[in-house]
């Protein structure tokens, strides 16, 4: 599973993070960083939570 962000959607509302801290991180920068080393251990259902609630609609998921 890869996860997308549209930088350009990307508000940094950080809605994801809290869902799954692990794999995301809202920079400094007010953008996603995935932390792709952590999505293989993530909670599949929880991945795709994160990437449903996002409000901008700024990630996606590529199988």
């Amino acid at each position: 599973m890869r996860i997308i962000v549209d930088r350009d959607r990307c508000v940094g509302h950080g809605i994801c993070e809290s869902i799954v801290l692990d794999v995301f991180e809202v920079l400094d920068e007010g953008y996603v960083h995935i932390h792709t080393d952590a999505i293989g251990d993530a909670d599949e259902a929880a991945l795709r939570d994160a990437v449903n609630g996002c409000p901008s609609a700024a990630l996606s998921i590529e199988a």
